[in-house]
């Protein structure tokens, strides 16, 4: 399904597309993403996936979001345009940079994004119990296979592997509601989402649609969290065909 509001649609040459930079989410692996990255740079693209620091750079200290953004602002300084590509928590990043300055940004892509309050009761206890699982679960019992247990039923595995600080770090961006600084992205933005997703609601990709002036929604049938693993195809060719129309 996909749904298009009001964003101009002039085609121009390549040398026009700035450079891409591609933020994975929590992930302590990049591997999933080299195939977009082979497909953009096949195509003529400048592309490049950056490490993020606790999760595929190493980091020894808690980050909040405006650390994050400030280094991402860092990484596309030198470039006089940029394209971002994000995916859940680097969704989240992509977000908040192009939202607080709009004039970076040549296109915004996100993918099952973060960055939005959850209102559903059971992700509040959820995010809850990110901050008193451990604390719990050794209190209940000393054996890891029902430490184990406990983080499962509280859905907080990222949370379980996590270094100290960042599970701190992780507690500081779910802190963190982007929805009212939306209205400051100004660059084109074409949100896809796994119809099935149920880390990131279809309802969030809908306020990101109504919130953000001249995006395109596209929901991707039988995809979940991570289409760019179970359905890479489709992600590539959405991607490929936007970045003809900038």
């Amino acid at each position: 399904m996909s749904k298009r509001k009001h964003m101009g649609t002039t085609k121009t040459t390549m040398g026009t597309v700035g450079k891409i930079f591609i933020l994975h989410g929590w992930t302590y692996t990049h591997k999933p993403w080299n195939f977009l990255v082979q497909a953009l740079r096949e195509a003529g693209f400048k592309a490049e996936l950056l490490p993020i620091p606790g999760l595929t750079a190493e980091t020894d200290h808690t980050w909040t979001m405006d650390d994050y953004v400030a280094w991402l602002d860092k990484h596309v300084a030198k470039e006089k345009k940029v394209i971002l590509i994000g995916h859940s928590n680097g969704g989240r990043i992509a977000l908040a940079l192009a939202a607080r300055y709009p004039e970076k940004i040549q296109q915004l892509i996100l993918i099952d994004s973060a960055g939005l309050a959850e209102k559903r009761l059971s992700i509040k206890i959820k995010r809850s119990l990110f901050s008193t699982a451990a604390h719990i679960g050794k209190k209940i019992t000393k054996s890891e296979n029902m430490r184990r247990l406990l983080y499962t039923l509280a859905r907080a595995q990222d949370y379980r592997q996590a270094s100290p600080h960042m599970r701190e770090t992780m507690k500081n961006l779910l802190a963190v509601d982007l929805t009212p600084e939306l209205h400051n992205i100004t660059a084109p933005t074409l949100i896809l989402w796994g119809a099935n997703d149920t880390v990131t609601p279809v309802a969030d990709a809908h306020i990101l649609h109504d919130s953000i002036t001249g995006s395109t929604l596209s929901i991707i049938p039988g995809a979940k969290h991570s289409p760019h693993i179970t359905h890479p195809e489709i992600i590539k060719q959405k991607i490929l065909t936007t970045l003809k129309y900038l």
